[in-house]
């Protein structure tokens, strides 16, 4: 069960033919989680998860099953159809998996509050125990969550609707509903999140700052002076400057040249934006090496 904590969006690992390298895939997430990571979801937008065939998918879901981890390890679907959302999570819910992290369709323009309403209620009819984390990401479905809306979506659906994951960032501050779980979609907003009365983070960038932001976090929850905060947040934003896909792939390449593989029309850094990316990482003393050893 999900709880209040920092999060990864996890990164999906591939081999050189561009498919799903399912144990190297679950090896990233188990290393961010014992370097801090309160869980990792496998199959969001930082997962690539809509370029990933579902037979891959499903493969995943079978492996990490009987996983030591399992518990801390949860799903989003990242498609598009609502059928296909449906047989993944039915699928899903045959390991006992119960938690979703799920966004609007996106690539038709003009989602409505009416439209984004009838896929959750269609979703949730034909599957009564899901539980789901709303993702509130306009820039890639085309649509954002006002509070109205998310609270209508739990007044209709109290115990199906059990969080958010705003990176979209227009409703960590001001939603507030009874035993509902907010994540902001980043960790520069972790403590802000935290003050605020938020759960914690999910995050693409905790796939490398895991130790910066668990340290926030506990720092908070122990109600001990930060830190650390400061180099979190411009960590973050250093890799705010680039496609975060991008970005985390080059990045983690140098250590690891399994990295190197991204599904297109996702592309790495070129040359001189990784050099960048090192280069400004590197003045805040956050190194590959550094952060790998941690």
């Amino acid at each position: 069960m999900i709880k209040k904590g920092v999060y990864a969006a996890g990164l999906s690992v591939l081999n050189n033919d561009r498919t799903l390298n399912i144990d190297a895939t679950i090896n990233h997430a188990s290393e961010g989680i014992q370097n801090g990571l309160h869980g990792v979801f496998f199959f969001g937008s930082t997962g690539q998860s809509q370029l990933i065939s579902t037979n891959e998918k499903k493969e995943l879901i079978a492996k990490i099953a009987s996983h030591k981890l399992k518990k801390q390890f949860f799903l989003g679907t990242g498609n598009n159809s609502l059928n296909e959302n449906i047989d993944l999570i039915t699928y899903a819910m045959e390991f006992d998996f119960r938690e979703f992290l799920i966004m609007p369709p996106a690539y038709y323009k003009g989602n409505t509050d009416e439209g984004v309403f009838d896929f959750y209620s269609r979703l949730i009819k034909a599957i009564p125990k899901v539980k789901i984390i709303i993702y509130n990401f306009e820039k890639l479905s085309g649509y954002k969550f006002s509070v109205k809306m998310v609270t209508k979506l739990v007044k209709n659906f109290p115990e199906n609707i059990i969080g958010c994951k705003d990176s979209s960032y227009n409703l960590f501050e001001s939603l507030r509903l009874p035993n509902f779980l907010m994540f902001p979609g980043s960790e520069a907003k972790l403590l802000k999140g935290l003050e605020l009365g938020c759960s914690g983070c999910i995050s693409a960038v905790t796939n490398v700052t895991h130790s910066l932001a668990r340290k926030v976090f506990d720092d908070f929850e122990n109600q001990v002076s930060q830190s650390k905060n400061e180099k979190l947040i411009n960590v973050r934003e250093t890799f705010d400057q680039f496609n975060l896909i991008s970005a985390l792939h080059s990045f983690l390449s140098i250590k690891d040249e399994k990295f190197k593989n991204i599904l297109p029309p996702l592309v790495l850094l070129s040359q001189a934006k990784q050099t960048e990316l090192i280069d400004k990482l590197n003045k805040l003393g956050f190194t590959s090496e550094k952060n790998l050893a941690a």
